[in-house]
């Protein structure tokens, strides 16, 4: 009967998400010169396995455009050990991209 307790534990404690609404600044630009989206969150900080949702953002902009804006965004932090986990497997991950080949 503990061992259940524990279990459903640890699967709530893993499962767990603290959910945050913040403003933020969008940037975005889509110019000759440069192109990209920037989105800056006022009061916290995202970290390893957080999801980010910004309310409002634009789906494209023309060509030529650059648009700043205010907007809020929805953060969904992570608990300790699928932050923990999210670190792990990324750091294996990133092995991948220093596989680079050339054949001549």
């Amino acid at each position: 009967m503990i061992g259940g307790a524990v279990t459903v534990g640890v699967i709530v404690w893993w499962a767990y998400r603290r959910t945050r609404e913040v403003p933020c600044l969008i940037d975005l630009e889509s110019t000759p010169q440069e192109f990209h989206a920037h989105v800056v969150l006022d009061g916290i900080d995202v970290n390893e396995g957080d999801e980010v949702l910004v309310h409002g953002a634009p789906s494209h902009i023309p060509l030529g455009e650059k648009r700043t804006m205010q907007a809020r965004a929805t953060v969904h932090q992570a608990s300790l050990p699928r932050r923990i986990l999210t670190r792990v497997l990324g750091t294996s991950g990133i092995t991948e991209l220093y596989e680079v080949g050339f054949e001549g």
